[in-house]
């Protein structure tokens, strides 16, 4: 492999892609008063209305506290309410309100934009590489991060 020059890495350059990504998706979805890291959540709702706030934060891979403190934000500006599992108290829902609704459809509509114009010059096969190509280092990741944990935990 020669010389390591970090700057030239491809996985610091998909960082800076990924980046600039997000950055454009907050650009795009303050208009309707959504924060950075409520998008998931929003479009997780979207499609399964009143998840238990743990799935959900399984569904969107992040903590559960984070999740809640989110849910909390989303709350007090009326995307969604919190209610009650019927069939066990102790399980909290989480449900779009009227409100919540339109911005989720508002920015899947947002991310949808963004997907053509980021690849607007790619034809479909070359979209598919990439997926395909995605999926390689994904895995690769997964099953190292799964040898890291195996060989740390005593």
């Amino acid at each position: 492999m020669g010389d390591y020059d970090h700057s030239q890495a491809l996985l610091v350059f998909m960082r800076r892609v990924l980046k600039l990504h997000r950055q454009n998706v907050d650009l795009l979805i303050s208009k309707y008063e959504v924060l950075p890291g409520q998008p998931p959540i929003l479009l997780r709702l979207l499609k399964e209305d009143g998840m238990v706030q743990k799935e959900l934060a399984e569904e969107i891979y992040i903590k559960p506290a984070t999740l809640t403190v989110t849910i909390d934000r989303m709350e007090k500006v009326g995307f969604v309410i919190r209610q009650p599992d019927p069939q066990d108290q102790r399980i909290s829902r989480v449900f779009l309100t009227e409100k919540g609704r339109t911005a989720a459809l508002a920015v899947r509509e947002v991310m949808r934009e963004l997907e053509l114009k980021c690849f607007e010059h790619f034809s479909e096969e070359e979209k598919e590489l990439f997926r395909s190509m995605l999926t390689k280092v994904n895995t690769a990741m997964l099953t190292y991060q799964q040898s890291i944990q195996s060989s740390t935990t005593p």
